[in-house]
């Protein structure tokens, strides 16, 4: 029997031992992880709470009741310092919030008094999050409201005695009496739009005006808002969509206010975080806690910066409570009590008072107390003035019957510039050229 050869000893003529292949499972996993996307979405919390809400047969009644479920035990944040506000910036903010929140407050005396004809909507515990962001517009962009952000209106130029006449359906009111609520905006000189019932309507409202703007050669900021409940329309998708494609300055902020007027957001969408929602469109998405003015107000400065350099729009999903029922008819008896008073120890206008005064000693107990004093008896005028406006009358009333403008209201003219279209010459010959590429 001959001899078998001594194996080499060489490493270059040594074959190199396989490495153990994976069976097959294993390597269809590991084929399937390296095609997997991850992607990450910045959040700005400084706090990320636990919680969810269950429903619950109650067995002595039969009634059905929410619960929640969680440590709600944690104590309230501190407010984050902003990377852009300075002393006097953050301090007006505050003063906002304040008008905000006290102007409501009238509001609802006015409803109990039986001076509102319809009813009232309520942003409290969102005041940190409408006036924060409208603070991040500029002159030139454009702002489309919802019910809950009246702070918003305040900042872009409305007074509170506007609102409140718009409530009264006074003469003198935005929409002359013809409204008794919110659908009132202004297109001529504070560029905000009004807002509009059907929700999710405006994010293509201000994706048109973005496309307008652009048409006219300048880029803007689209701000608008939507709630958790708002988010999951049809239109809400095909709107931002549409702005994502065309790289539309939009800049969409989720109040995710945990309620969907009695539907708990647990309830309504799958995923954790409703910024989530981004990776979707292809655009960028951020979490910031809603009740904290300077995280609100840095996310939506850099996203308006965005959309004025024509890099399109950004979802900020803001995670709040909305602190009282849908309107003023609903009493809220649906949410359980703990995460009332979870969410009250997370008060915005509380926070930011405390991190103004002991935190970073911008306000002294003596000025922060005039400013209050200043913004009560401002809003004591405003109270009286708007009370003091005359009802319509049927002559009055007369003028302002058409639904839509006509063309003898006002002149339409473009805002930016001049809008320039390709001539038919000029499309004439790119058909014919595109007709050509597509022969060879």
């Amino acid at each position: 029997m001959p001899k078998k050869p001594e194996k080499p000893t060489s490493s270059k003529s040594v074959p190199k031992k396989s490495p153990a292949k994976p069976n097959r499972s294993a390597a269809d996993a590991e084929a399937a992880a390296s095609a997997l996307r991850c992607y990450n979405i910045p959040d700005y919390r400084l706090e990320h709470p636990e919680f969810s809400i269950a429903t619950e047969r109650d067995s002595t009644t039969g009634e059905t009741r929410y619960s929640v479920e969680g440590d709600l035990s944690a104590d309230a944040p501190p407010i984050r310092d902003s990377k852009y506000l300075s002393r006097e910036q953050c301090i007006e903010i505050y003063r906002w919030m304040l008008l905000n929140r006290k102007m409501e407050a009238v509001l609802e005396s006015l409803y109990k008094q039986s001076k509102v004809v319809g009813g009232v909507y309520f942003g409290l515990g969102q005041e940190g999050c409408s006036c924060a962001s409208a603070c991040a517009l500029q002159k030139d962009d454009w702002m489309g409201p919802m019910i809950r952000n009246q702070g918003a209106l305040l900042v872009r130029g409305f007074s509170p005695a506007d609102i409140m006449r718009q409530y009264m359906a006074k003469a003198d009111s935005p929409t002359f009496g013809r409204d008794a609520s919110s659908h009132f905006g202004d297109i001529r000189e504070r560029n905000v739009s009004a807002p509009i019932s059907m929700l999710g309507e405006l994010i293509g409202i201000m994706a048109g005006v973005c496309l307008g703007a652009r048409l006219q050669g300048r880029n803007i900021a689209g701000l608008t808002y939507i709630g958790d409940g708002g988010q999951s329309t049809g239109v809400t998708y095909e709107s931002l969509n549409f702005a994502a494609v065309q790289k539309l300055g939009v800049v969409l902020i989720v109040e995710n206010n945990l309620w969907g007027y009695s539907t708990p957001s647990d309830m309504q969408f799958r995923v954790k975080d409703l910024a989530e929602r981004s990776i979707a469109y292809g655009i960028p998405g951020v979490i910031v806690d809603g009740t904290d003015p300077c995280q609100v107000y840095d996310a939506t400065h850099e996203a308006c910066e965005r959309a004025r350099r024509g890099e399109g729009p950004t979802l900020i999903e803001a995670k709040m409570m909305r602190m009282k029922g849908h309107a003023i008819h609903d009493a809220a008896q649906y949410v359980p009590r703990p995460l009332f008073e979870y969410w009250q120890k997370r008060d915005p206008i509380a926070r930011f008072e405390n991190y103004l005064v002991h935190v970073k000693k911008w306000l002294t107990r003596e000025s922060h107390d005039k400013l209050v004093s200043e913004v009560d008896a401002f809003l004591e005028q405003e109270r009286a003035a708007a009370e003091a406006s005359p009802m319509p009358t049927p002559e009055e009333d007369r003028k302002h019957q058409g639904v839509y403008c006509s063309p003898e209201c006002h002149e339409i003219k473009p805002k930016y510039g001049t809008v320039e279209f390709e001539t038919a010459k000029t499309l004439a010959k790119s058909d014919t050229n595109e007709g050509a590429v597509h022969l060879k």
